[in-house]
Order: C-alpha cells, then structure tokens, then sequence
C-alpha cells in the first residue's frame, strides 16, 4: 500500500511551496520543533532573512535528518527546482563552475529550508557582479575559554576602527559563541582587494587589542578572538542573519543595534524569541544598503602594513599561494618547509593582477608585497592529534579517554591548548581534535598514538589523489 503524502502546501504571495514530512523532528533535545516549525520562523522574520540572502547565490548546508545530525554542502541547485526560482552560475578558485540557487521572496526563502536549510550561506556578492563584493564580512571567533565580553569588546573596537576608516558596521550574534560585523561596500574591488583589507582591519585589531585579538590563521598559535579574515576569500560563506544554528536550544544569528552590546548574551536569541523581537523592533541591519562605503582607507592600511615588512597572510589550503604568502605549513610542521612557487601574473582566486584597483589608483596586489623580508622563524609547537570522528560527540569522547590514560600530562594543559577543529570535507564536516602539549613537561609528554577514534572520512579520498595522510 503507498504511503500516505504528508505534504503541506503552503501559499505563499501567490506561490504554492510543498513542505514535505512537515512533522519531521529538527529539534529534540532542548526544544522540540519539527520542520514546519522552522520554516514557520523564517515566514515570521522574513522580511529580516530574505534581505540577507535577496539576489545573491546561496550554498546550501542542508540538515536533511534534523540539526541534530551532520549535513552536507550542496554548491549545485537541485534540477527538480520550481521554474519560478533564478538560478546563476558561480565559478570557484578551482575552476569550476556552479548554478547555485538565488533566493528573491519569502517563497524562495521557504523552498530552501524545505529542503533541510536551516542555515542560510549567501555569497558576498550581487547577481549582476560576481566578481565584485559588495560586503566585507567581519568574523570574530572565539578560541576555547573565551568569555562572551571578551567577543563584545573587540566588535567594540572593530565598531571604533571601522568609524575611524569612514566605513559602518552591522553587528549581530553568531548564533553560537562569536559575533560577525558586516560592512556594505562598493562594488568596487575584487575578493582578492577585499580580503586585503579585512586582513588590514584584522592586524589593526589585534595591535589595539593584543590581549583580547589575534588575527594569526593557525589555531596553535592564537589567543582570545580570532579575526577571520579568509572569509572575505572567494568561495567562503557565512550564515546570515536570522539563520539558526544546530545548537539545543535552537539558538540564531541576531542582528542587533550597537548600543545592545554591552548588555547582550547570545542565548536571549532563539527560534522562540526572535519572532516577538522582531515584531516588536523591526530589522535593525534594515538600512544596510544605503550605508555602502569605500575601502580606500583599510587598503592604505594595508600598504603601510606591508611597507613595514608585513606581507600577505595564509590562505585556505585549497587556494593558490601567493609570492608573499608566508610557508604554508602549521608552526607544528615548520621543519623542512619549503618555500611556496607562485606566479606572479595571477593572484589566489585567478584574477589577473594589473596593480591598479578600480578607482585608478596604484595598489600592491595580494602577490607582491612592497617591501620583501626573511621570514620570522617560528617555533614547531608539539602537537598530537588524538580524535578523528564524523561526529563531534564521539570525538570529544575519545578525547576524554585520552586524558583518562594520560592524567598527568592532562593536569598541564590549558583550555587553549585543546583544538576542535571542525575539517570540511568534500561534501560534509567532520571533527579532529588535537592537543598542544607545549605547556606539558616534556619527559611526561606522549607520544603521537593512533587516535580513538580515528574515522577521517576524508582519508581515502586524499589518500587517492596522493596527498599527505
């Protein structure tokens, strides 16, 4: 006998949008909210969460089975789409090319969580310019042990220098520990010129705040807040405001108003209490559009930085080096490392480098730093890897098996010296723990061991292609 359609039609502004297995669970553990529950939320903030995501290409992280299970990226639209929904084809750092899917209404906003989308990932640029951002997206991301106030002064400080650069910017939460500052610019430059500033921006911090910020990429050499500055790279995406993240209590990314700072906490801001927010407050991001600015001044930043010494920072690992592009290998794997080969004739994300931005003036291109230096030695910090797992759950727990067997070199680490890394595969995350034994006396130290567990769902495959284990 066939199963009986549980579809729920929805009309939406004149557009029918089929929500199938609506009495799905999503939520479970701290609230209970089932797939039509979500996508409820986003009908009810939608005026909030459409204009994040209005006319830009969007991957979709796609929670099928609910948040409390791993999703999977999905660059490519699905062709079963409805013919209503635009589409346009994106190209990557790699080459390759994607018709990722663009949402424009409320009906499109639904469509996209119907299928399993409860986090939003637009690109940051416009349909009618794909090689042109129109925002630089500030990412504060706080390292093991950082307290929220510490995340609230340095968006503080991001507020002050962005004034200071005649830019403004439009704070919301996370939705999980951190915060991001989003800044509408002209479309003017390329991601490369882009990430330049956010680079720029990033040093500027981290020398105002030297005890609170770091803009450092390699997770064993940073401290309170990082800066991430790679997600203005091409091909990089962040949720967008109102999204909700895969936490238990259904948390979301809240935009909010400067002066809400201080006084705020991240977990005021949920599936349940956005909507009566919301209704009550409108959008606070909702005049972003209009507040467009330049990156002139943050690219002169960039140049005194680089007049001084400071040449480009690390890249992520699937994009081309640049000539002044420190080695790209972790200060725990500093031995041996070779000097990286560029070209000179093409930066990290393909674009040709004429040494002029668009405005005519005369720039150094993320290859060429204006004045060349040796490279600062650093340390090779002890590092073991002690889980490997799809799953954070069962990676956390072979982490607490690991300190079961080693109590005495466990005593001796510091919260900062425990790394969660979350490792994005081809198609999905995965979790690697590692731990820096640097403040572990060294005859107590262990050694690397097969790590419990030890399921890198990526193995095989980089395995194939000949890379490193």
């Amino acid at each position: 006998m066939p199963k009986a359609d549980t579809a729920e039609v929805l009309d939406i502004d004149g557009r029918e949008v089929r929500i199938t297995n609506p009495d799905k669970a999503y939520f479970s553990r701290e609230v209970k909210l089932s797939k039509l529950d979500v996508v409820r939320y986003y009908l009810s903030v939608a005026d909030g969460a459409v204009a994040g995501v209005r006319d830009r290409p969007n991957m979709l992280k796609r929670f099928v089975d609910g948040a409390e299970q791993s999703p999977f990226y999905q660059k490519r639209a699905p062709d079963n789409r409805p013919e209503w929904l635009r589409t346009v084809t994106l190209s990557f750092p790699s080459g390759r090319t994607a018709e990722e899917v663009v949402v424009d209404d409320t009906a499109g906003l639904a469509w996209i969580v119907n299928l399993g989308c409860i986090e939003l990932h637009p690109h940051a640029v416009r349909t009618n310019d794909l090689d042109h951002p129109d925002e630089l997206r500030i990412d504060l991301d706080p390292g093991p042990g950082v307290e929220w106030p510490d995340v609230r002064a340095v968006a503080m400080e991001v507020k002050s220098l962005l004034e200071e650069v005649g830019l403004r910017g439009w704070p919301k939460t996370s939705g999980s520990r951190g915060m991001h500052v989003n800044v509408r610019i002209q479309q003017h430059w390329t991601f490369t010129e882009v990430r330049r500033a956010a680079l720029a921006l990033s040093r500027e911090i981290e020398r105002r705040a030297p005890k609170l910020a770091t803009s450092k990429w390699w997770k064993e050499e940073r401290h309170g807040v990082f800066l991430d500055y790679n997600q203005n790279a091409k091909d990089r995406t962040t949720c967008s405001a109102y999204s909700i993240r895969p936490l238990p209590d259904a948390r979301v990314s809240a935009p909010l108003r400067w002066e809400e700072i201080p006084d705020c906490e991240p977990a005021e801001f949920t599936v349940l209490t956005m909507p009566g927010r919301f209704k009550a407050i409108g959008d606070p991001n909702a005049r972003m559009d209009g507040a467009a600015g330049s990156l002139e001044k943050l690219l002169e930043l960039a140049d005194r930085d680089e007049a001084s010494g400071l040449g480009d920072a690390p890249w992520p690992p699937h994009f081309r080096k640049t000539d002044s592009e420190p080695t790209r290998v972790a200060p725990s794997r500093a031995k041996g490392a070779k000097k990286p080969k560029a070209s000179s004739e093409e930066t990290t994300s393909g674009e040709k480098t004429t040494g002029k931005k668009a405005t005519g003036k005369k720039t150094p291109t993320a290859n060429t730093a204006s004045t060349k230096t040796a490279p600062k030695p650093r340390s090779k910090m002890p590092l073991i890897v002690v889980a490997n797992s799809p799953h954070k759950e069962a990676a956390l727990a072979g982490l607490e098996r690991w300190k079961s067997k080693h109590p005495d070199a466990a005593s001796h680490l510091a919260v900062d010296d425990v790394l969660v890394d979350a490792m994005r595969g081809r198609s999905s995350t995965w979790t690697r723990i590692r731990l820096n034994l640097r403040n572990v006396p060294e005859k107590i130290r262990p050694p690397q061991e097969t790590p419990d567990p030890d399921d890198d769902p990526t193995r095989a495959w980089r395995e194939a292609r000949g890379k490193r284990p």
